[in-house]
């Protein structure tokens, strides 16, 4: 049996990306084998709560406020709308609901009230519920938790080194502390990122360090083709090709061998052919859905004739970790502290996300 190992280094990584390639598949297919079902698949629906409007610079988000994208903001979504779009997901297939609200962080108060009793509602309704809302204290992972959250995401996006070229607004050590705030709690964590932004096979190296190296690792790590966006800055970004995919999803699934590695963003632009190769190499789970919260996604039924096909069978949920219990807000043992904490902005200036942002005001006037 495959060991989990946390020393993992640069060198070791790039080396197994690089195999000659049916080598990789095969190593990476038999360790898949010895820690999954190959033939089952998780589903995952990915929900976004309250979209546009966010201060951050990510290079590669259509959400940015500072961007000129045609992406139409909207307020928090009600308890109400979150349930009936959970219950349509689940009759769909899916056993994880995932929320994604565009927010820098976590703000106590009303809204934040208004998420957990999302969380409550979707546990109820017996699916792994999921939440990607920025960084957050401990406090606040604690009262998730509470409620009932399965997972919580939060990507590094990329390695420590490139993360500069991408994101000017937060810090790398921002990302990692809010994953050690969740690992405080019985909160599952999901942490991965993109390929295709511009970066090394050094840096997709790097990432895959500083994810594998975590104890423990991340129990889901998305794996994401960047979609460019027009009026993003990586909008002219070349798309990713299907082998470097499929190479990123074997080394994730030998350096991460218990992990679920979802193949995520992009696969609209995949044929049936390479993302039954991923799933060879390794990925058990994906998003179904029209919408991966703002960008283009395969059709849910597409999929399911897919999975058709291929002898796929969808996840139950809770089959890894049992089902969080829900405690209800009146018998909450955590309650809001008002924090108001000082997140990292590391203020050097990115050429091409600064070149973005100027194409939009100009576009806007």
């Amino acid at each position: 049996m495959n060991q989990t190992r946390h020393d993992w280094t640069k060198e070791e990584i790039l080396d197994i990306y690089n195999k000659p390639l049916m080598e990789l598949l095969y190593e990476a297919a038999t360790i898949h084998r010895q820690h999954h079902d190959p033939n089952t698949v998780q589903v995952s629906t990915l929900l976004s709560i309250k979209t546009g409007g966010c201060p951050e610079d990510c290079g590669y988000c259509p959400q940015a406020a500072r961007y000129h994208t045609n992406v139409e903001g909207n307020d928090l979504m009600s308890v109400q709308q979150v349930k009936a779009q959970a219950l349509r997901a689940k009759a769909s297939g899916s056993s994880r609901v995932c929320m994604g609200a565009a927010w820098r962080n976590v703000k106590d108060g009303p809204e934040f009230d208004q998420v957990l009793e999302m969380v409550r509602a979707i546990n109820k309704l017996d699916m792994e519920v999921c939440c990607t809302l920025g960084m957050v204290t401990e406090n606040q992972a604690k009262r998730l938790a509470e409620a009932g959250l399965y997972a919580y995401n939060h990507n590094l996006d990329t390695s420590e080194e490139y993360y500069t070229e991408v994101i000017s607004t937060r810090g790398y050590e921002d990302r990692l502390q809010t994953i050690e705030n969740v690992r405080k709690t019985n909160v599952t964590v999901c942490s991965g990122g993109i390929i295709g932004m511009g970066e090394s096979e050094e840096d997709r190296a790097g990432m895959l360090v500083a994810l594998s190296t975590l104890n423990p690792q991340p129990e889901s790590v998305p794996i994401n083709a960047l979609v460019a966006i027009e009026g993003t800055p990586m909008e002219d970004q070349k798309p990713v090709e299907i082998w470097e995919m499929i190479r990123m999803v074997a080394t994730t699934r030998i350096v991460m061998p218990e992990t679920q590695v979802r193949l995520s963003a992009g696969r609209t632009e995949m044929t049936r052919e390479g993302q039954a190769l991923c799933f060879f190499a390794g990925a058990n789970s994906i998003f179904a859905g029209d919408k991966l919260l703002t960008t283009p996604n395969p059709d849910v039924n597409e999929d399911m004739e897919m999975f058709k096909q291929l002898g796929l069978i969808p996840q139950k949920p809770f089959i890894k970790i049992s089902q969080p219990q829900t405690v209800e807000a009146a018998d909450s043992q955590f309650t809001s502290l008002g924090e108001k904490p000082k997140w990292s902005r590391p203020g050097h200036t990115i050429e091409r996300n600064e070149l973005a942002k100027e194409k939009g005001v100009v576009s806007k006037s």
